[in-house]
């Protein structure tokens, strides 16, 4: 991948696909639409670990490689413990995702970007829609959103299962060759480039030490069209239609 000269913060593939064509943009949520500075994703993780440590009588440790050992398998702990223990998703999704909302930042950049890209925008998540909710509410973006699709939408099969993207296509009627996916792990963007998506990987500006360090690299692979570290800066220079990016 190449720098593009107008962007320094972004980097494109050669045969990357454009966005004058896209008619419905799609956002995960978690480390995606905010920075790891937000201190989401950290507690998100211990809710997690304290869940199967109560739930299994584990110490925090093997909880946590028990954590790990079902995130690896499953793609997520939560549908590890669905097939496996048959727990109730909605008891586990309150329990992880009851965090303290402090750090989150209003992003008026942000916020101002999204509003500004035209057509549908949707969130598509592995989380729950309150989480969703309280987070985008939070930064300041939630009315900037049609809907959001999260793991209860998808009978809980998670991304990156090809499943998963096509009840929520589905579900809100969206055609895939006229989207955006805007996701900060890249194997979750296998799937909606093979269906014709433009994909962006959202990297993080520094490393992340509550996560693994493959969840932040910036892979250059033929199923991410655009790696950017910088979301409301790249919706700015590559999304918005000329005139409004002349116009910032």
């Amino acid at each position: 991948m190449n720098a593009k000269p107008s962007a320094e913060n972004h980097l494109s593939s050669a045969g990357s696909r454009l966005f004058s064509h896209v008619e419905t943009w799609v956002f995960d949520l978690d480390n995606t639409l905010y920075p790891h500075t937000s201190r989401v994703w950290p507690q998100i993780d211990q809710r997690i670990t304290l869940y199967i440590t109560e739930l299994f009588g584990l110490d925090g440790l093997s909880a946590q490689a028990l954590q790990k050992y079902f995130y690896h398998k499953y793609g997520t702990t939560l549908r590890a413990l669905i097939d496996e223990y048959d727990i109730d998703p909605h008891d586990f999704l309150d329990f992880a995702h009851d965090i303290d909302h402090t750090d989150i930042e209003l992003n008026h950049s942000l916020g101002e970007a999204i509003e500004r890209l035209p057509g549908r925008k949707l969130i598509l998540t592995n989380g729950s829609r309150k989480h969703a909710e309280n987070v985008a509410r939070k930064i300041g973006i939630l009315d900037h959103f049609e809907d959001v699709f999260d793991i209860a939408a998808s009978n809980f099969v998670p991304k990156p299962d090809r499943r998963a993207y096509e009840i929520f296509l589905e579900k809100h009627g969206v055609e895939p060759s006229r989207s955006a996916m805007f996701e900060d792990i890249a194997k979750n963007l296998t799937v909606p480039h093979e269906l014709g998506m433009t994909t962006t990987l959202i990297v993080p500006k520094t490393f992340d030490p509550f996560r693994e360090s493959f969840e932040q690299e910036a892979v250059q692979t033929p199923d991410i069209d655009y790696i950017t570290n910088d979301l409301a800066d790249f919706l700015r220079a590559y999304a918005l239609p000329a005139k409004e990016s002349r116009a910032r």
